[in-house]
């Protein structure tokens, strides 16, 4: 979510000299924080949407399980979408406009929980980075009309 995109961007200006902007950083968020999270954690909820369930969001209810598994296909989706940019460029505007808008509602959505647990809390802020980042990168390629 964090060590890679960054790694990946610092790497590709340090070692191939491309310039450094938030084109170039929004190609690897998109890979690593929509792609490779997304994909990862969508995986998770639709086989084991119990842990989302009990552990992060901290509910009870046995009847939340169908509804985490479903937010697992969706999230199966968008990550296919981040993955698929790093073979098709063109798709890394879609994936970081619906990463960013996805991130920033989960990240109100845990800021509105009062009793928030230590694990939500965490998601509350990555999500919200992430959104952050991927939607000034969204810009910045709507701007560019360059996706390398």
């Amino acid at each position: 979510m964090f060590v890679l995109p960054i790694a990946c961007t610092l790497g590709e200006v340090l070692i191939a000299n491309v310039p450094f902007s938030f084109v170039v950083v929004g190609k690897w968020f998109v890979l690593w924080s929509v792609g490779v999270r997304l994909l990862l954690a969508g995986l998770r909820q639709i086989i084991q949407p119990r842990y989302t369930v009990q552990v992060i969001l901290s509910l009870k209810s046995e009847e939340s399980l169908i509804l985490v598994r479903e937010l697992g296909f969706a999230n199966f989706a968008i990550g296919l979408v981040g993955v698929g940019s790093a073979v098709f460029p063109s798709w890394r505007p879609a994936g970081a406009l619906a990463g960013g808008v996805f991130y920033a509602l989960a990240g109100a959505n845990h800021v509105l929980q009062t009793h928030r647990g230590k694990l939500e809390g965490i998601a509350m802020m990555s999500d919200l980075w992430a959104s952050a980042v991927l939607l000034a990168s969204f810009a910045a390629m709507l701007n560019s009309h360059n996706v390398t």
